[in-house]
């Protein structure tokens, strides 16, 4: 089928690398922020493969940017997240939970300051735009919030430092983990991050010129070429291993921060108020009824990740589910993220998995399963 023929009409968009990811082997998509993500390059082991030993580049336009300028630029997008922005420097980037009134997590994305009152929101997979103009309503700050023109790509992997040097330059190498620049590739204008949905050694390179997709693909494609770049789709696998969160699977609006452990993005004590404070004071006072932990499947390897929450059992009572699980090629273990009642979150407790197949064994285990410390990607 060609390309243009490809899809369910116009309400879902097209990000301006689709027709080259056509071209360029993919086979299956998924839907994300309303627009297609490529989801299957052929067998998803050898893109982990791919990822792990040399380098993937993946059309991740789905992550939508809200884009907050205006005066009062700062404080609008403190009061988003439960994250403290006071010493967010111009050029940084922060990983932020967006939370509404109740403490429930609404998105967990990438936070970019591009300018004293410019900043990014990269988004998962939830309407952050709607939620972020409503709070503007009556907020009494005077901001501009919309959809701008940038479309993300991800280049991951121990090879994607070697091909970002190739594409700009040795200076490139001074960029920090989880710090942006803006850069121009051919005349080609974009912002590079140092960040990525991967666990690996990674960049985001935003292209703010939609027309440029194309081209800028078929670059980047040629200056990896020597260095094993494979087109490819963000792994389920490698994302799983380092315990990073898939919105919507992992965590929605009836999640909240402290039941995922992610009590270092929740700064109680700051002065500036932001949406869920009093609730996540509360939730912390009381303490979490469940909690997020890691899991090990016995039995035969997954054939590809689940598709819905399967419940995890202890003494033949319900104690919670699991959100997302796979087969991990690399420690040869089936792996799982889940979510159970506190009380039975213990490190070592053996469990039992409902899964499409029957039940399985399961052991309660640390999270993340690979590089707990992240040595990896801040390297």
């Amino acid at each position: 089928m060609h390309a243009d023929d490809f899809g369910f009409g116009t309400q879902i968009r097209k990000s301006p690398y689709f027709d080259a990811t056509v071209r360029w082997g993919a086979q299956g998509f998924s839907v994300y922020n309303h627009m297609y993500i490529p989801r299957d390059f052929g067998d998803p082991e050898q893109n982990f493969w791919n990822l792990v030993n040399d380098a993937i580049l993946c059309d991740v336009a789905v992550e939508r940017q809200v884009e907050i300028t205006g005066p009062d630029a700062a404080q609008f997008t403190q009061m988003l997240t439960c994250r403290d922005l006071s010493k967010m420097a111009v050029g940084q980037c922060k990983y932020i939970l967006i939370t509404n009134a109740d403490g429930g997590i609404l998105n967990d994305p990438i936070l970019l300051r591009l300018a004293e009152n410019h900043f990014w929101i990269s988004l998962a997979d939830s309407d952050i735009l709607l939620w972020a103009q409503g709070v503007a309503i009556n907020s009494g700050l005077d901001v501009v919030i919309g959809e701008p023109d940038v479309s993300p790509l991800q280049l991951q992997g121990p090879m994607s430092g070697e091909i970002m040097k190739a594409l700009f330059g040795d200076e490139i190498m001074d960029l920090r983990y989880y710090w942006l620049r803006e850069v121009e590739l051919n005349g080609i204008p974009l912002v590079v991050s140092r960040t990525g949905w991967s666990s690996e050694l990674g960049y985001e390179i935003y292209l703010r010129d939609g027309s440029k997709g194309d081209l800028l693909w078929e670059t980047i494609m040629a200056a990896g070429l020597e260095f094993g770049l494979k087109p490819g789709h963000t792994s389920s696998i490698r994302r799983i291993e380092g315990g990073m969160l898939s919105y919507h699977a992992d965590a929605d609006m009836g999640t909240n921060p402290f039941e995922l452990g992610f009590d270092r993005l929740v700064n109680l004590d700051m002065e500036a108020d932001f949406i869920g404070k009093a609730a996540l004071r509360r939730i912390k006072e009381e303490g979490v009824s469940r909690k997020q932990v890691g899991l090990i499947l016995d039995g035969a390897p997954l054939t590809g990740p689940n598709t819905t929450f399967w419940g995890v059992q202890s003494a033949g009572e319900e104690i919670g589910k699991v959100t997302s699980a796979v087969y991990s090629p690399r420690l040869e273990k089936n792996i799982a993220l889940a979510m159970v009642a506190a009380e039975h979150a213990n490190i070592g407790a053996e469990v039992e998995v409902v899964t499409n197949s029957g039940p399985a064994r399961a052991t309660i285990c640390e999270r993340p399963f690979y590089d707990p410390k992240k040595q990896i990607a801040a390297a």
